[in-house]
């Protein structure tokens, strides 16, 4: 009798080590909620590929030199650190976690055949606890509040708007239409119509309900201090800026634009011309035109103190100048070198 006591107390002891742990274990990988005016990056690094995106005192970036791996740094440009093995893109963030696009693109060995990984992934903000939320192919991406909403691409669903929550619990078809996530602000996603105009149009992710705002002929918005900027299709993609506070719209350049992205005080943008082809900066307003470097370049990023951007004829190294004072374009040497201490 004592022997069968014995047993029965020992399986409970198990039994209750085992919830606590389970308990313990659901606590530490609970994903904490977002208020739903946080938002995963800017709507200009988005747009030019959501290669850079700082949060908290900290950059993080896929570098050129190691095949577009994440590495974080501070934002001064030190103390880089390797968190990815494979590629990424469309990074996004909030409190501890990042959230990105990561594609694999290499050979798997033995046995003749091809393995690629690639889908949207989340992980903490130093590369540990990496977890797949979706295995499909993304085309854009934006956290809003405690969602990913991210156009999704595969063989059967290639141009369905999708959102899914941080903690993967739900994956949610919000149109059948494509959008572009990227320009956000308190909860509202701004668009342009991509189908029968190109309109811009608001998604009220707290219930994903869509109102049109401006019947334009706009591509590729961003939401900055109350402002939508944009290329405008009609104008010969030349920056314009749309006001939503009294509905006025002026144009900012008299150059066309393949890319931009806004920051601080800046539009910076690559000036389309056959003869002088150039990446500028200018004033919110457009007003004082620099050139800030001869050529062709893109994927322009916007951080705190730099202004990140690669050639177009060379995908490997990567440029930057400083986001306020005097432009003074210098390569990327922290990132290079490294990627070089890696190997």
């Amino acid at each position: 009798m004592k022997s069968n006591t014995k047993a029965l107390l020992f399986a409970g002891a198990v039994i209750l080590l085992m919830t606590v742990s389970l308990v313990i274990s659901s606590f530490m990988n609970r994903i904490p909620s977002n208020d739903i005016s946080v938002t995963g990056n800017t709507g200009g690094n988005l747009n030019n590929g959501g290669l850079f995106c700082e949060l908290d005192g900290k950059i993080y970036f896929a570098n050129s030199y190691d095949n577009d791996r994440m590495y974080s740094m501070s934002i001064d440009g030190t103390d880089l650190k390797k968190l990815t093995s494979s590629s990424v893109a469309h990074i996004n963030g909030a409190g501890d976690y990042l959230y990105y696009f990561m594609d694999s693109g290499s050979g798997g060995k033995g046995f003749g055949y091809v393995i690629r990984t690639y889908g949207v992934y989340r992980a903490k903000t130093d590369g540990s606890n990496s977890a797949c939320l979706v295995k499909d192919g993304c085309t854009a991406m934006q956290l809003v509040g405690d969602y990913l909403y991210y156009q999704r691409y595969n063989n059967q669903d290639f141009t369905k708007f999708h959102k899914i929550k941080t903690d993967k619990s739900e994956d949610i078809r919000v149109s059948d239409s494509i959008i572009n996530p990227a320009a956000c602000h308190n909860g509202i996603i701004y668009f342009n119509g991509s189908e029968t105009d190109h309109y811009l149009y608001a998604l009220d992710t707290r219930n994903d309900s869509i109102t049109t705002i401006y019947e334009g002929d706009l591509w590729y918005p961003v939401y900055y201090q109350d402002y939508i900027y944009y290329m405008d299709l009609s104008s010969d993609y030349r920056i314009c800026r749309y006001s939503l506070s009294n509905n006025t719209v002026e144009i900012l350049t008299d150059d066309r634009a393949d890319a931009f992205n806004v920051g601080g005080s800046y539009i910076y943008y690559q000036k389309n011309d056959a003869d002088s082809p150039a990446l500028m900066r200018v004033g919110l307003d457009g007003s004082n035109p620099e050139v800030i470097a001869e050529g062709i370049y893109h994927s322009i990023q916007v951080t705190s103190n730099y202004v990140y951007f690669r050639d177009f004829y060379d995908e490997i190294n990567t440029y930057c100048t400083p986001a306020q004072g005097a432009i003074h374009v210098t390569p990327f040497t922290a990132a290079k070198e490294a990627a070089f201490a890696q190997q």
